[in-house]
């Protein structure tokens, strides 16, 4: 079967054009949300080197006292601790993406989106972690042969977080097997659809400018997944905008 990709990406701008509550509006929250925990990051791992301690450092380093230019350098890095509440920012930005993306679902399938599906992912966030570490561990381990395997494998699991946010009755481990069976055949497909949007991402890139750029692509790339996941799974997709509410005078 083959799915293509021109169509998979009219059908998103039309479903984001007409999405009530907005797809785009969505977006902006989860963007927000999303560079206000990149920025704390950056504060957390952040190293502030003054004037005096580079100064400081080529002193000892033309000095020889090599033992002062190592603690000097050690009382430069970052705490235990700061890595243990990067960590942490970075699985909540993972269980926050994996909300917005069931804000996309529900979208598509007109099952009721609000806003607060941005938060659903901490009700999978067991699940949703564990896939994750399963899925990093046998891409690894892929890897070790060579990075093709390793690059194929994460095409061969790509799939599992949109079955488990899809069906959150499903196993972790029936996510994996089933994105394996899905992806079959349309490993190279899915690259290519990658391959489509590289001149959206080097325009995020750019400084400013990237995230006025993004406000569009996030939803935009997003949707495209959502609607990729579900041409492979066979799920009809109505697109279009959807029936208005009756009003009562």
């Amino acid at each position: 079967m083959y799915t293509d990709r021109r169509l998979l990406k009219s059908n998103a701008k039309t479903i984001i054009k007409t999405a009530r509550p907005s797809l785009l509006t969505a977006a902006v929250i989860f963007l927000a949300v999303y560079l206000l925990l990149n920025t704390l990051q950056s504060a957390v791992l952040g190293v502030n080197i003054s004037y005096d301690d580079m100064r400081q450092y080529m002193n000892y380093y033309m000095n020889g006292d090599y033992q002062a230019l190592i603690r000097l350098s050690e009382s430069m890095i970052p705490p235990g601790s700061a890595y243990l509440l990067n960590a942490a920012i970075s699985v909540v930005l993972y269980i926050f993406g994996a909300g917005f993306l069931i804000f996309i679902f529900n979208t598509i399938k007109r099952s009721g989106a609000v806003y607060g599906n941005l938060l659903d992912g901490f009700g999978l966030a067991g699940k949703l972690i564990l896939l994750a570490l399963l899925q990093g561990l046998f891409i690894f381990l892929w890897s070790l042969l060579f990075v093709v395997p390793g690059i194929i494998a994460a095409y061969r699991y790509r799939m599992a977080k949109f079955l488990l946010l899809d069906d959150p009755s499903r196993g972790v481990t029936d996510c994996i097997r089933a994105s394996k069976q899905m992806m079959y055949g349309h490993k190279w497909e899915c690259f290519v659809l990658d391959l489509s949007f590289i001149g959206w991402w080097l325009l995020t890139a750019i400084p400013y400018v990237g995230y006025a750029v993004m406000v569009w692509t996030t939803p935009y790339i997003n949707t495209t997944y959502v609607l990729y996941y579900m041409a492979l799974a066979g799920k009809p997709v109505i697109v279009g905008p959807a029936p208005s509410e009756p009003t009562y005078m």
